[in-house]
């Protein structure tokens, strides 16, 4: 439930017997599990009052499920056909006026005996 595995059940039951001692705690234990069955009750209490049934809830999951279904097997076949439209091949490389309109690349010296590096274009 709370993803608390037999070892950390032990090392909790350990800690609480040291600090609540071997007296008290089967007390604590009783008194603990009353509350968890009235808290239980409670929430079945509320749930009853408002009508609610665990079968409307699978069928609203059910719904929303192929809803999701619905919407998302378009959207992969589009984005499938936008990626393999979107390819890079051989015609797609620039052309010798794309590759002259780049800035051209200078170095410069700056006083100081390092070199700057500036674009003219």
């Amino acid at each position: 439930m709370f993803g608390i595995g037999m070892p950390e059940m032990f090392m909790i039951l350990a800690i609480a017997l040291i600090v609540i001692g071997p007296k008290k705690l089967p007390d604590l234990a009783k008194s603990i599990g009353k509350a968890l069955g009235e808290f239980k009750k409670a929430t079945q209490d509320v749930k009853d009052s408002m009508g609610v049934n665990s079968n409307d809830f699978n069928d609203v999951k059910k719904t929303v499920a192929d809803i999701n279904e619905t919407i998302k097997s378009p959207v992969r076949s589009i984005a499938k056909k936008v990626m393999e439209d979107d390819e890079p091949s051989i015609t797609d490389a620039p052309s010798e006026s794309e590759e002259s309109s780049k800035p051209e690349e200078k170095k410069v010296e700056n006083g100081t005996g390092d070199t700057d590096t500036t674009y003219n274009g």
